[in-house]
């Protein structure tokens, strides 16, 4: 694959922030697994006054390895080399091309002043001579937990979509900080590509160690980074395990997943056309019942 300045070797940055854009904490698992595995530390951090309100994002004490108590702020930093990477034994490197130069953007959403702080981390991304951009969202859809969770990659810049093969969002409506930051970045010279996961709505309230898993791929498909998953893949079983047990107690939640895994398999099917997907697909919107005479889709039951 040939890619573009910025996806082929050079100093990339991924980015996640939790809230809105981070369905089943996917976004920011990847992301701190990145910074785990690098040993990645602090380089540049917002100051949360003039961003973040603390009644909506309340602050946080936590006990030191000293025994100290502090008090955490939320913000948002950008993390590069400098520290001893977190491996046990069995653990192996993060390799590939600009594995050495990877940085990483974590933080909570803001909740005020959205274009000075996108034009603050933009500039301390040119100041660490970023060449791409890497934004990594998760959002809750109508996703069966037993399929592969799917990862839908978008760009803005033309040269980023013809050489890394993703499409162009075509998207309308109320965005995230996510959203901000690609539009702001691209206007600075830096290439964007938006990697957004499917994480399954009717399980949104546990962290979702498969869609991290969908995450990691999709980043390793578009840069050639090779990404040690660690123990990852035992959790994603046990997740995928637990919603199977969830499911064998609720006949109306195990319908439902089953309709959606009758309509996934039909997308995926390699003999499917677009009429036939197109025909499933309206068939499954009237069996949930955003269609004449269908019944209404399962949802999780009022505690």
């Amino acid at each position: 694959m040939d890619h573009p300045v910025g996806f082929d070797g050079g100093r990339l940055l991924v980015v996640a922030f939790e809230g809105w854009n981070d369905a089943g904490e996917a976004a920011t698992g990847a992301a701190k697994l990145l910074v785990r595995r690098l040993g990645l530390v602090e380089i540049a951090a917002v100051d949360p006054e003039l961003y973040f309100d603390f009644q909506f994002s309340r602050p946080s004490i936590v006990s030191g390895d000293d025994g100290v108590r502090r008090i955490e702020w939320p913000g948002a930093a950008i993390l590069g080399p400098g520290g001893e990477p977190e491996l046990d034994e069995a653990d192996e490197q993060l390799t590939g091309p600009g594995a050495e130069g990877l940085h990483v953007l974590l933080g909570a959403e803001p909740a005020r002043s959205w274009k000075a702080f996108t034009a603050e981390l933009v500039d301390a991304a040119l100041a660490a001579d970023i060449d791409g951009i890497v934004l990594l969202g998760a959002m809750l859809a109508d996703a069966p937990h037993t399929r592969p969770l799917a990862v839908f990659a978008s760009s803005e810049n033309p040269e980023v979509r013809t050489a890394l093969g993703v499409e162009r969002s075509s998207y309308e409506g109320p965005v995230g900080i996510l959203s901000v930051i690609a539009d702001q970045a691209e206007r600075a010279g830096i290439p964007t590509v938006s990697l957004w996961a499917s994480v399954p709505h009717y399980v949104h309230n546990a962290p979702s160690p498969k869609a991290v898993l969908a995450l990691l791929g999709k980043l390793e498909e578009l840069t050639g980074l090779s990404i040690p998953r660690g123990s990852l893949e035992i959790e994603s079983k046990a997740w995928e395990a637990g919603v199977d047990a969830l499911a064998a107690e609720d006949d109306e939640m195990a319908a439902y997943i089953a309709q959606l895994e009758e309509a996934r398999d039909a997308v995926d099917a390699p003999e499917a056309s677009g009429e036939a997907i197109a025909k499933e697909f309206e068939r499954y919107l009237r069996r949930r019942g955003d269609g004449p005479a269908g019944d209404e889709p399962w949802r999780p039951r009022e505690s």
